[in-house]
């Protein structure tokens, strides 16, 4: 059970990315200690951002974010998640499932005693961000969320979902700065592109992000169909403050924000707000993004 960990020399000198590091070891009863990287600024007594990324990316996805959020008096915590950026990687793709990512992230969460937060979430971040949220209400006050969804398998998959996630497992390159180029609107930089590059010197590191989209349940026997339809039984009581930021033109989950108005309550009279640009919207509108939720928590 080989863990491989990105030396640290890879992440020296990124474009727009000057924070300072922290790890925390957790524990995986099949694998053992794992060390889990995350980034905290801020001050220490600030409301907590919960900042969760998605596939294939890192936490170098909040970077246009951060400062401002840090400016208004937040404390950002935004992790890797195994498998991504600075955090360890099982070599295996069996080693990932979704019930593993979850209680990864819970084990993090609870160590670091989370109180409070505001999940700022997109992709797979809201995925299992999503189920956080479910598992431990009383660590949450908000949740804002942006190109995600907590599927149950009932819709199947479309075509495009089925080619994507074809892609991701035998794709010969799958070759990270051009899947975060293509899935936005093409100007990503080289650079940028190669700091979403860094966390995968070669194949051998990139099992985590290979596996992700074939744990999207996409079918009513997946085997986390159970826990995500409990998850959205807690979801439709859920009253606290719930901000849907979803953008104008991302192909993956245009109008996956309508079943959360529909069905979450604490959507309700919300200032939700329409996004500009594709999935990964943090890269492509993130100011914008930081300034409504700093608009939202302070006006309440």
């Amino acid at each position: 059970m080989a863990i491989l960990r990105t030396s640290e020399q890879r992440f020296e000198n990124l474009s727009g990315y000057d924070f300072e590091p922290h790890y925390l070891e957790i524990n995986d009863p099949d694998l053992g200690a794992l060390r889990m990287h995350y980034l905290d600024e801020g001050p220490r007594n600030g409301q907590i951002l919960l900042c969760m990324h998605g596939e294939p990316s890192w936490c170098y996805l909040y970077r246009k974010m951060i400062p401002s959020l840090v400016e208004a008096g937040f404390r950002v915590l935004a992790p890797d998640l195994v498998g991504f950026g600075r955090s360890d990687k099982p070599a295996d793709t069996d080693d990932y499932t979704f019930a593993k990512h979850v209680n990864w992230m819970t084990d993090w969460v609870t160590q670091l005693d989370i109180q409070g937060a505001t999940l700022v979430a997109q992709d797979w971040g809201g995925l299992i961000g999503l189920r956080l949220v479910a598992a431990m209400p009383q660590r949450f006050e908000r949740v804002t969320i942006a190109n995600t969804g907590l599927p149950t398998g009932d819709q199947g998959a479309s075509d495009a979902f089925i080619a994507w996630r074809d892609f991701s497992l035998n794709d010969e390159a799958f070759d990270i700065g051009m899947i975060l180029n293509n899935f936005g609107s093409g100007s990503l930089s080289e650079d940028d592109q190669n700091a979403y590059r860094a966390p995968f010197p070669d194949d051998s590191y990139k099992a985590g992000a290979r596996k992700f989209p074939s744990l999207v349940p996409s079918s009513t026997d997946d085997p986390a169909r159970d826990d995500n339809i409990a998850a959205w039984e807690v979801l439709k009581t859920w009253e606290k403050p719930f901000l849907c930021c979803f953008s104008d033109n991302d192909p993956i989950t245009g109008g996956g924000d309508k079943v959360f108005h529909k069905l979450v309550p604490g959507c309700a009279g919300q200032p939700h707000a329409t996004l500009h640009g594709g999935h990964f919207i943090q890269q492509e509108d993130g100011e914008r993004w930081s300034a409504i939720i700093i608009d939202w928590i302070k006006s309440a």
